[in-house]
């Protein structure tokens, strides 16, 4: 039911929660007193409701946001463990997120105030379009505890904001400010303090009245990565010739002509 909180799970305290605003399913990060770090099993949540959202017909876009005056903290260090096959298991977990996340056809707004540190600048760089308060900073601070950087940012961070800059802030455990991280094509845009939920709302929304059709296509060939020029072409081809023969063409070629707003179904 639109607005309506729903936990991922009820087996244990979920620290997510998502809910459906119109096609848009905003899912919150809600562990505020430690700035939105996540367990364990906070990260199967993040993980089943990402799926969820994936499969459901309804949604269009998916929003990322945490409660409070953070996004995330990355992962709840005190909940790390030091046996090697309970550490794969969970690793295995934060994979799945990235590679959800890249792969989704539908695309993925995030909403950032405050930090976005560890695994919450992996949920960032993963993401479609960044929208993010004045005060925001990110951070990758993994070479201070004797860790790398896990859930797909040696992926995703390189494909934003170049190999260079990646290294620099890998390399030296750095911090970047809302501002330098718009320049730097890690956020797409600032807003201020305490407006970057509603803005991305704003976004998302925007992105949801799109052509669902189109807007998958468009995800489904940026997943291809860095795949070689006639494998691209390729792709192109194929997908277009598919929307060309698709409803939503049908109705957005309909909307044109009659010069009005299309609805797509």
């Amino acid at each position: 039911m639109e607005g309506v909180l729903t936990p991922v799970r009820t087996d244990d305290r979920s620290a997510v929660s998502h809910r459906q605003d119109g096609h848009v399913r905003i899912i919150t990060l809600d562990r505020p007193a430690t700035r939105n770090a996540l367990t364990p099993s906070d990260r199967e949540h993040v993980l089943a409701a990402l799926e969820s959202a994936g499969a459901d017909r309804a949604t269009r876009v998916v929003l990322l946001r945490g409660h409070g005056s953070h996004f995330c903290a990355g992962g709840d260090i005190s909940s790390m463990t030091d046996d090697r096959s309970e550490s794969l298991r969970r690793l295995d977990v934060l994979a799945a997120i990235a590679r959800t996340l890249i792969e989704s056809t539908k695309p993925v707004v995030a909403a950032v105030e405050g930090c976005a540190f560890g695994m919450g600048l992996s949920l960032v760089a993963a993401s479609d379009y960044v929208v993010a308060g004045q005060s925001a900073r990110f951070g990758a601070s993994f070479g201070r505890i004797g860790l790398i950087p896990d859930t797909g940012l040696f992926v995703t961070l390189p494909r934003r904001i170049g190999v260079a800059r990646a290294k620099r802030l890998l390399l030296l455990s750095g911090e970047a400010e809302a501002t330098v991280a718009e320049s730097w094509g890690l956020v797409d845009e600032v807003s201020p303090v305490g407006g970057a939920f509603e803005r991305a709302q704003a976004v998302a929304h925007g992105m949801a009245a799109l052509s669902p059709a189109a807007i998958s296509g468009v995800k489904r060939i940026f997943a291809m990565g860095a795949a070689d020029v006639d494998e691209i072409l390729s792709a192109e081809k194929f997908i277009q010739s598919e929307l060309q023969v698709g409803t939503d063409f049908a109705e957005g070629r309909a909307a044109f002509r009659d010069k009005r707003t299309p609805v797509f179904g």
